[in-house]
């Protein structure tokens, strides 16, 4: 495995020495520090960064696997996503073989959520959890990158510039996901580079080709199969970046460019982390059938399954007819799905969250929660 030194998750035998480099990370204490005990540490910083790192050594005791870490976690995800949701409901496992390995590849709306989501799904469902794809912009920091390896994440070299280097890094990527899935071991990857601002879950072909470039010798659809790739479609019934989310798309539009922020990447992990997501579901959908004859095939077949498998929320049908006034008459009784509270409760919430945004930014938030509307009448259209 010396071929992909650079972007593997660590193995067992890494996770003690890992810990104890975490642990000695004096940013990630200060972090922590300010987050666990924000009163102890805006008085005596140190005091507060010491009782935290007691606390993170009990906590690692007894750790000296993956497997170990990631049941240790658990607890603690479960917490996050029980404050941070109303109900996060899953379909498709069961069609799902909990033995064999999987490409999972997913839309894609929050850093670090949306795989969260999936493993959380399977974690209680009893499959094991994949391997998650994770671009190298996100891991600018030393203690970042080791959690996320940690957490079985391997690297995608997305800030690369030289053609050479990237056509490199990529067959490197490619030839990891099929020794993954050889050795047993699942794979999530997003279904584009970056997140889906627009609400607009589309497949990237670039992504389906990466697949392939590791194996040009072989036939395009037995490479495809040997992947057993299973689209998966994650639907949040409000993004806590929308306004973020917003703030960009507005500037894109006017401008032609957004430059992040210092620190933006880490305020939009903090807030899918910990803001308010109501309902989420996880959609499975079914192994792709054999002879996908090429890469747009795949792409037809995994648009139609997120597209298809995307649960709409009140929000998303208020934003749609915010802006086109009157729904389908496929979609048109809509109302009928939620209770009379449900729907004076997410009219509320709606109308809030939209009233607190500059007026500028509100088309772009609608067309967030308003595009899976139209991505959903457009697949109705093809089947």
């Amino acid at each position: 495995m010396s071929e992909f030194e650079g972007i593997r998750p660590y193995n067992d035998a890494e996770v003690p020495a890992v810990l104890q480099r975490l642990l000695a990370d004096q940013e990630l204490m200060r972090m922590l520090a300010a987050y666990r005990l924000p009163k102890l540490n805006r008085l005596l910083p140190g005091l507060s960064r010491r009782v935290v790192q007691a606390a993170l050594r009990r906590e690692a005791r007894g750790v000296t696997t993956v497997e170990d870490l990631q049941h240790r976690l658990e607890p603690y995800l479960d917490r996050l996503i029980e404050r941070s949701t109303l109900e996060v409901t899953y379909s498709g496992l069961d069609q799902l073989s909990a033995t064999q390995p999987h490409l999972f590849i997913a839309n894609h709306r929050d850093i670090v959520m949306d795989p969260a989501f999936v493993n959380y799904a399977l974690y209680h469902a009893g499959h094991p959890t994949p391997r998650i794809a994770i671009g190298d912009n996100l891991l600018q920091r030393p203690f970042v990158s080791d959690l996320m390896r940690l957490n079985k994440s391997f690297i995608v070299h997305r800030s690369l510039t030289g053609r050479r280097e990237k056509l490199q890094a990529y067959q490197n990527l490619s030839a990891y996901i099929s020794h993954s899935i050889a050795g047993g071991e699942s794979v999530w990857i997003a279904q584009a580079e970056g997140r889906a601002k627009d609400g607009l879950d589309e497949t990237d072909s670039a992504i389906i080709k990466m697949f392939c470039m590791s194996r040009k010798s072989e036939p395009f659809d037995q490479v495809i199969a040997s992947l057993n790739m299973v689209p998966v479609s994650i639907s949040y019934e409000w993004d806590p970046c929308d306004g973020m989310k917003a703030r960009e798309l507005e500037q894109r539009a006017r401008t032609g460019s957004y430059v992040k922020e210092p620190g933006e990447d880490d305020r939009s992990i903090a807030m899918g982390l910990t803001g308010y997501k109501g309902r989420v579901h996880v959609a499975f959908g079914t192994p792709l059938p054999a002879g996908m004859a090429d890469a747009r095939a795949v792409v037809a077949e995994v648009d139609h399954q997120v597209l298809g498998n995307y649960r709409l929320y009140p929000s998303n049908y208020l934003a749609f007819e915010q802006e086109e006034e009157a729904l389908p008459a496929a979609l048109a009784d809509w109302r009928e799905g939620f209770s009379a509270l449900e729907l004076a409760q997410e009219q509320q919430r709606f109308s809030a969250r939209l009233d607190a945004l500059p007026e500028a930014l509100r088309p772009y938030w609608l067309l967030q929660y308003a595009n899976p509307v139209r991505s959903r009448l457009r697949v109705m259209g093809e089947g």
